[in-house]
């Protein structure tokens, strides 16, 4: 009888991939895709770095729009030109800063023969400390030092004044970046729709939703964040110069101010101003007031962690306490105190950012209607780079 070859076809043999376990395999895919992210994190880290001069007036500029963008809304909302709107906005500012100089300017000027006093004596006490055992240190060897001190910068004088330039040339990039600062403000509060759209074009036609949900919910995260840092800070200011005033601690308004700018710094910002106010309590007032004034600080800062925050935060801006913490730490270490003041906001717009942008389905519409469908959104007037 005739022989029929079988139809079955023999096994292939084992390739090198069958012998890697799949365990192996699933880690492979995960650790080439994270050298790829790295990578690119890295990259744009570098030119982050590169272009600071541009970034950093940039990234300030998108903090101030998130702070006037609410007032000009507002004003636009009761028939205001959008022109006179942005402009009463930018306006507001600028008295509210040239108020404040002039108040600080003021209570130096005021307090100046006052401040002298208290520093002569402090000194003389001081310097009768030190004659004291067991430091032993006499006028005539602080003197001597003085001299040395002297001599010192007389021989690094030429590297003195480069240093000088330097400071110059700082000057001049500072003016730079004001410029910046002002017309972007300008450009994105009278055209912010329109240039988030162009952005939004920029990316894959599929993506675009995906994108524009993204952009509308960082956006909303980070006008509430302002908000709240704004509360926070003038609040914390406004305890200390109380406390400051009652114990009668010179330069009252000026550390108030101190300890407004250091809130928008978490953790970092207001360890810094508590210390500047509790050591001029010290040096003007005396070891008892600056203990007063240590509690008065820590009753503040308890006020913003256990009250404000809880408060007034909400559900706006999920950020848990640790990331706060490394994201300061993070971006201190790499860019200093810029680095920390822009930590905070940025890990809470990115986090807002991704989960918008992973919970989105292609029946929850536009950015708009997927915001007001979602039950985690931050209350707001508007979403996206709105004026």
């Amino acid at each position: 009888m005739p022989i029929i070859s079988s139809m079955r076809r023999p096994d292939p043999a084992p390739g090198a991939d069958d012998a890697v376990p799949a365990g192996m395999r699933i880690a492979g895919a995960f650790s080439w895709r994270l050298l790829v992210v790295g990578a690119l994190l890295a990259v744009v880290i570098a030119l982050v770095v590169l272009l600071s001069e541009i970034v950093v007036p940039f990234l300030i500029a998108l903090l101030l729009c998130a702070l006037l963008a609410p007032m000009s809304s507002f004003l636009q909302r009761h028939h205001w030109p959008k022109w006179a709107s942005v402009l009463s906005s930018l306006i507001l500012v600028v008295v509210v800063i040239g108020v404040l100089a002039l108040v600080v300017t003021a209570q130096i000027r005021y307090d100046l023969p006052s401040l002298e006093h208290r520093l002569h004596v402090q000194i003389r006490s001081l310097q009768s400390l030190l004659d004291s055992e067991p430091f032993g240190i006499t006028v005539k060897q602080v003197n001597e030092w003085v001299s040395k001190g002297t001599a010192y910068l007389q021989s690094h004088a030429s590297s003195i004044l480069s240093g000088f330039q330097e400071a110059g040339t700082g000057a001049v990039h500072a003016l730079e970046g004001l410029f910046i600062i002002v017309f972007t403000t300008i450009f994105v509060l009278i055209d912010g729709p329109r240039i988030w759209a162009w952005v939004v074009r920029i990316f894959p036609r599929r993506a675009r939703p995906r994108i524009d949900v993204a952009g509308a919910a960082g956006w909303k995260t980070l006008t509430s964040f302002i908000r709240v840092q704004l509360v926070v800070a003038v609040t914390d200011a406004l305890g200390v110069v109380i406390g400051a005033l009652i114990l009668q601690v010179p330069l009252a308004i000026p550390i108030g101010v101190i300890v407004f700018m250091g809130a928008f710094v978490p953790v970092v910002g207001a360890i810094v101003a508590g210390v500047v106010a509790v050591l001029v309590a010290l040096v003007f007032n005396g070891w008892v007031p600056a203990l007063i004034m240590l509690g008065i600080v820590v009753l503040v800062q308890q006020l913003e962690s256990h009250v404000l925050h809880p408060f007034l935060t909400g559900s706006a801006v999920k950020v848990h306490p640790l990331g706060v913490v490394l994201g300061v730490t993070a971006g201190t270490t790499i860019a200093g105190v810029v680095g920390a003041f822009f930590a905070v906001p940025f890990i809470a717009t990115v986090n807002a950012m991704v989960t918008a942008a992973a919970a989105w389905r292609p029946e929850d519409g536009s950015a708009a209607e997927a915001l007001d469908a979602s039950a985690d959104a931050a209350p707001t007037d508007h979403g996206g780079v709105q004026s």
